[in-house]
């Protein structure tokens, strides 16, 4: 084979791989706003979520500014409501006075943006502009397509009302798991060159020193959460910080959001159905302080951003950075809780096949973990394409969250992957693990 017919093999390989991708995302946008009627699309469930029909068609807004008239050069189909799809010119709880698209037309809007991208996709070179090369305006958007999904399916969880979702269960255990593992202290590359549709705050490759550490085998469980609960861990300030305490005082923090007592135990409503909180799966639905607080009680921390990466990608035995802690390969069912095929998080040594060459398990999926780490740009950061993806939110207000959860899909979700967010959010599907210094002597 000619490099030229090589070329144009890779060529169309990648454009039919964005085109299922494309149908992909839209079907779980579309699944997500038609299991709800009108009504309840134009509502605000929460004034921390905009209204399903506003992420709709923002949506459709984005692939169309980006992919349509950037990529394609093609003129706007709506330029007239570009304002009002902006995220950043309205806020989330002003959102529903906005004079938004109603849902029938916000669906006719995206429809046709997507028609139109499908032709600029069988037509445009994939190569040449940044923008262009590897298709990458095209994951980045399909990102953001399953980014918002993510959003949406964390609205429906506030949503009051009858369940309007389905999913089978996740799979069970295999088997116990150790409680902690010890990683090495050494240097190992963190970020990303060679991902082609790593964003901006994934890059670029640097090379990491971090000290020997042990970090939790696998998520914190309800369980173990209960524990502190029950000890008087919302009741006692010790072990919270200032800002924690001040928040749990002022928001009345008293157990993981959605959680109640029921008996001497605890219940849960997820997606409008109420059951017992299974001890054995990951705790979700705290903020960053809850999640600090458990580590003081716990007599651990929160492990460090690097620590994170390191324990998911580092491979000691070649001693080279995987994509994801099984290897280079993407995430199937037997790998990890991602997707939305399951509507909450699996119980912990679920998906051994998953687990770090270290025995870290659950590093993908299943809930966002939050780190110690403020957001930050790395060594060398570049913005690209806009300032406001990553570069506003740098500084102390946000922490990083690392992982992906059930409701993430693979597509937005990889080792490298960054994700933040305010230390008081927990209507996101957020967990954490431990992580602790050795003690003297006990590692040489």
């Amino acid at each position: 084979m000619t490099d030229l017919a090589a070329d144009r093999t890779d060529d169309a390989t990648l454009r039919a791989r964005v085109a299922e991708a494309l149908a992909r995302s839209r079907a779980r946008t579309t699944a997500l706003t038609d299991a709800v009627d009108d009504d309840d699309l134009t509502r605000q469930h929460s004034p921390l979520m905009s209204p399903l029909v506003w992420d709709l068609a923002h949506i459709g807004n984005q692939e169309e500014l980006w992919l349509l008239r950037d990529v394609g050069g093609r003129e706007p189909v709506r330029a007239d409501i570009d304002a009002l799809y902006d995220a950043f010119r309205h806020a989330r709880r002003d959102r529903p006075r906005l004079p938004l698209l109603p849902p029938a037309e916000a669906r006719r809007y995206t429809a046709t943006v997507r028609e139109k991208v499908l032709d600029v996709l069988a037509s445009v070179p994939l190569h040449g502009a940044p923008l262009r090369t590897g298709g990458f305006a095209f994951g980045m958007i399909l990102q953001h397509e399953q980014q918002h999904a993510e959003t949406m399916l964390a609205t429906h969880q506030l949503r009051p009302g009858a369940p309007v979702l389905a999913a089978p269960p996740p799979p069970p255990s295999a088997g116990m798991l150790g409680t902690e593992v010890c990683v090495p202290g050494g240097p190992f590359e963190m970020g990303a060159d060679a991902e082609p549709w790593a964003l901006d705050n994934e890059r670029p490759a640097h090379t990491v020193d971090v000290p020997t550490f042990f970090l939790d085998a696998h998520p914190v469980t309800n369980g173990q959460y209960a524990a502190f609960v029950d000890d008087g861990g919302y009741d006692t300030a010790r072990w919270w910080s200032p800002e924690g305490w001040a928040h749990r005082r002022e928001a009345d923090l008293r157990a993981p959001m959605h959680w109640r007592r029921d008996g001497a135990g605890w219940a849960y409503r997820r997606f409008g159905h109420d059951g017992p909180v299974d001890p054995a799966a990951p705790v979700v639905h705290v903020c960053f302080h809850e999640a600090a607080a458990y580590a003081a009680w716990a007599g651990r921390r929160l492990p460090t951003e690097a620590e994170w990466e390191k324990a998911a990608r580092h491979d000691p035995a070649t001693g080279r950075s995987r994509r994801y802690p099984w290897g280079d390969d993407p995430p199937t069912r037997a790998h990890a809780n991602l997707g939305q095929r399951h509507l909450a998080p699996a119980p912990v040594g679920a998906y051994p096949a998953g687990a770090s060459p270290a025995g870290v398990h659950q590093l993908i999926g299943d809930v966002w973990e939050w780190t110690s780490t403020t957001f930050a740009g790395y060594p060398g950061f570049a913005a690209f394409p806009y300032r406001e993806y990553s570069e506003v939110f740098f500084g102390p207000r946000y922490r990083v969250l690392r992982g992906g959860s059930f409701g993430t899909d693979a597509l937005a979700c990889r080792g490298t992957f960054r994700n933040w967010d305010l230390p008081i959010r927990r209507q996101i599907f957020s967990g954490f693990r431990c992580a602790r210094d050795p003690r003297p002597g006990e590692v040489r």
